[in-house]
């Protein structure tokens, strides 16, 4: 028989990944015992460093029935084919990170080993040339990608860019049209049982009281649940990641409308520049031990490619997790539960991670710790997997005549990270781990753009035929740049589809 159903489930805080939680377990309701209801105070600003999404992004939008032209118009998103890194192996050097794969496996031989053994016989396509987005991005191009395998664009993938704050107007529209019930207000003392230690209640300025039996700490950087009530710790990362302040500003849109995000190296981390309808978003995550905010924000300033359309805005952050993600009857998530700088744009997929497992590992009021341990057990191995490809971006880098970048090229990194470069090192291998989200497209992507090409190739590469081999990945380039060129520009395809409102 099955235990009694949970009945109150109280979010702490609204943002993005507030009313992503609420949206999706708004279909909870429907069991006519359960009710959910979001606090958050309008005085409370949001943190917005997550406009730039990645692939898994649309399947949470499908999973809500979401239309996606009608949520990129009211976003003002357009579309995004992958990351450029600017300067992050040597100054003047760049690479586009894609999504999509690169070329097809050969007779079960990875297609990054192929490219390699041509690579060593001469070859001088860059690995870019057999991936659709890669070269789509280079004349700034979209379309969607055809349903029929025959067809060479059926091998792109997409994601988003958008502002996070209409993105979050847009669910709390979607949650509070299927019942959930949004509550305005601070919350000034947080109440929990004698027992055993769990949240029992919210206690509002107004003196209100609410009770929960889940609750969802979507609550910031503060962790007013997860941290603050119930001290479950944090495992500190910046000896890893070392930048621990950012500066972010909105600009003007510049032509064309880039279809990809860009990450460009400075002197003390690394500037973001993500193009929305209506603007860019801008913003530079540097280390304070090398710069002053102040200078931060000059070098920010100087190289915006449209006028600044607001004040530059000051966030302080600690690279790391929460040792537990779901402490007795508080599951957090967002920036309660960690925070790893937008380097790869994982932020809102790590919110999408955190609801997706607690749906499947939903408890009742027993709130039974199998569960909750195997939700912190699979939440600490995604964190620690995305953590290591974050790190792989600052120990690959080649520049010189910087403290910081020269610190980083000479830290000591995690084994399970160095396992896999000394891998890749050797023959070029790589290996996807318990349903590891980054896939070997992607490790190649920023192993072979940074400048790690291996000693040496897979030996069985050497058993495909080179000349029938070359002459398909000819044709394969040729395909390529045939259907990108045939297709609409980036802002082209926007305009005729998703435009949103003038703002």
């Amino acid at each position: 028989m099955n235990g009694e159903p949970v009945r109150n489930i109280v979010i702490v805080g609204g943002g993005t990944a507030g009313w992503m939680a609420a949206a999706a377990l708004a279909r909870l309701q429907d069991n006519g015992t359960t009710k959910i209801i979001l606090i958050e105070s309008d005085e409370i600003g949001i943190v917005g460093v997550g406009e730039a999404t990645i692939p898994p992004i649309k399947t949470f939008n499908a999973m809500l029935g979401i239309d996606e032209a009608d949520f990129l118009a009211k976003t003002q998103g357009s579309f995004k084919l992958g990351i450029e890194f600017d300067g992050w192996q040597r100054e003047g050097e760049r690479y586009l990170h894609p999504f999509g794969a690169y070329g097809s496996d050969i007779n079960g031989i990875k297609f990054h080993q192929i490219w390699l053994m041509l690579r060593a016989r001469g070859m001088t396509n860059p690995i870019g040339d057999f991936n659709m987005c890669d070269v789509m991005s280079r004349g700034s191009r979209f379309d969607l990608p055809s349903p029929d395998p025959r067809n060479v664009t059926s091998m792109l993938d997409y994601a988003y860019h958008f502002d996070a704050g209409l993105y979050a107007r847009y669910l709390r529209s979607y949650a509070e049209a299927r019942r959930v019930t949004r509550r305005e207000g601070k919350i000034i003392r947080v109440e929990q049982r004698t027992d055993d230690g769990f949240i029992d209640a919210v206690v509002m300025e107004d003196g209100a009281r609410i009770e929960g039996d889940l609750f969802i700490d979507c609550s910031g950087f503060a962790g007013l649940l997860i941290e603050q009530t119930l001290q479950t710790g944090y495992e500190d990362w910046s000896h890893w990641l070392p930048c621990n302040s950012a500066i972010a500003v909105p600009s003007a849109r510049t032509e064309p409308l880039l279809p990809y995000t860009r990450s460009t190296a400075r002197d003390a981390g690394w500037q973001w520049r993500i193009p929305l309808q209506h603007r860019t978003g801008n913003g530079y995550v540097y280390c304070s031990d090398y710069i002053s905010d102040d200078q931060a924000t000059a070098t920010l300033l100087a190289n915006l490619d449209g006028q600044a359309l607001g004040e530059p805005r000051q966030l302080r952050f600690l690279t790391g997790r929460r040792k537990q993600a779901w402490n007795k009857n508080v599951v957090s998530l967002g920036l309660a539960s960690g925070f790893m700088e937008p380097l790869e744009s994982t932020s809102i997929h790590l919110v999408q991670e955190g609801i997706s497992k607690l749906l499947a590992l939903f408890p009742d009021r027993s709130f039974a710790s199998h569960e909750r341990d195997e939700y912190n057990r699979l939440t600490a191995i995604q964190w620690e997997q995305i953590r290591d490809f974050l790190i792989l971006h600052y120990k690959a880098n080649a520049r010189v005549g910087s403290q910081f970048w020269e610190r980083c090229a000479a830290m000591q990194i995690p084994e399970s990270l160095q396992r896999k470069i000394d891998l890749f090192n050797g023959t070029g291998r790589l290996f996807r781990y318990q349903d590891e989200l980054f896939t070997d497209s992607n490790w190649s992507a920023v192993l072979i753009g940074q400048g790690l090409i291996p000693e040496k190739y897979d030996p069985l590469a050497d058993a495909v035929n080179v000349q029938d081999v070359g002459t398909m990945l000819g044709r394969m380039t040729q395909m390529f740049h045939q259907a990108a060129s045939a297709m609409p520009g980036h802002a082209q395809f926007i305009e005729r589809h998703c435009k949103g409102p003038m703002l």
